[in-house]
């Protein structure tokens, strides 16, 4: 039968051939490019608890990696991702417990801020057994901010800020305000701040420590007029949160602050920073104009916060006139709150509507 086929026939088949050979190999590569996108890792959600405790720093100032965070065994017990499978089925795992009693043991500073950061994991991730501790508990990882490693502080703090979110370990956890006042004040790391200034940001704010905030205020203007960001953002969350106190008002405007203070306010300054400084220039401005401020003669230093902001020859005006056109939105608001307030004083606010034109930073020329 070979013999009766044309050259022409033989051309055909042997394309016939090539073609089905090469629709096998796509289809079969096609398979293994679905089959390894399904072994693929699926990327967390960003609001997950996992991403959450993302943001906790491995020993050394080492950030640790995804992988890091997904089930595995943990240093001490079985594996944490069936420890968070059998919470979800009303179980105890007691990963947690195993966590904070291996705490206890003498270990080098390495072990310790593996087992800190572990433990912040759990309390992030098995609410069930974080809800279980003891006040016992919160003071054993508010013994490691003592730690002569500063990695080992670091982890306490993230550990305790973690904690914080369990509303009946707070008041606990605010026996260590001062120490972690203490901290941020005295060691110049970045991360430190950020850790310590997150956990104060996340704590009702005790009247026993307005003293030693008084001391460390210096210490917060220098954080804030850092080059670190994520530093700076929570030391004006917290300076913000002081400016509303009456005690400690006059403190914040006294403070010395170096001479390029108004550069906070140019438009290249991130969003999510200018928007803070901008919500402290108000409460700043607010809490000078009430009555009870305004009622003694106060004096300021010629370096100080008040005099940058206030004075008469602040440049705060021209900063927020720029600001008022600022791409994002909250921006534009909030310069135009400062504004506002620059100009109405509390007590007369509701009454005139000439204010604009009282404030000296805001005259007719201008």
């Amino acid at each position: 039968m070979g013999k009766n086929v044309s050259p022409l026939g033989h051309l055909n088949i042997r394309k016939s051939v090539l073609g089905l050979t090469i629709g096998a190999g796509a289809v079969y590569l096609l398979y293994k490019a679905i089959r390894t996108g399904m072994k693929c890792q699926q990327p967390l959600s960003t609001s997950s608890p996992t991403c959450i405790a993302r943001e906790c720093l491995g020993p050394g100032g080492r950030t640790w990696l995804q992988e890091d965070l997904l089930p595995k065994a943990s240093s001490v017990g079985g594996p944490t991702g069936l420890a968070i499978e059998r919470e979800r089925h009303g179980g105890d795992s007691g990963e947690l417990r195993r966590l904070l009693n291996s705490l206890e043991n003498r270990h080098d500073e390495y072990t310790k801020g593996m087992i800190l950061h572990n433990i912040t994991r759990c309390v992030y991730l098995l609410e069930a057994e974080a809800a279980a501790c003891t006040p016992d508990d919160i003071m054993l990882v508010g013994s490691m901010l003592d730690d002569k490693d500063n990695s080992v502080k670091i982890q306490a703090l993230n550990t305790l800020k973690a904690f914080s979110g369990i509303r009946k370990f707070r008041l606990k956890i605010q026996e260590h305000f001062i120490k972690v006042l203490e901290l941020i004040a005295t060691i110049w790391d970045s991360e430190l701040h950020i850790a310590g200034l997150r956990l104060l940001n996340n704590l009702p704010l005790p009247d026993f420590v307005h003293p030693q905030l008084r001391r460390v205020m210096p210490a917060l203007m220098e954080i804030l007029q850092s080059d670190y960001h994520l530093a700076q953002v929570q030391a004006i969350r917290l300076l913000s949160h002081l400016a509303q106190k009456n005690d400690l008002l006059y403190d914040i405007l006294n403070c010395q602050v170096h001479t390029n203070f108004l550069n906070l306010f140019q438009v290249k300054q991130p969003g999510s920073l200018l928007f803070e400084v901008l919500v402290f220039a108000e409460r700043l401005s607010e809490g000078r104009n009430t009555p009870h401020y305004r009622a003694v003669k106060w004096h300021y230093n010629e370096q100080s916060l008040h005099e940058a902001l206030f004075g008469e020859k602040s440049r705060l005006a021209d900063r927020l006139l720029a600001l008022v056109i600022h791409p994002e939105e909250e921006v534009q608001i909030q310069a135009c709150k400062v504004i506002v307030s620059l100009q109405c004083p509390q007590d007369i606010r509701g009454r005139s509507s000439s204010c604009m034109t009282g404030h000296p930073c805001f005259n007719s020329g201008e």
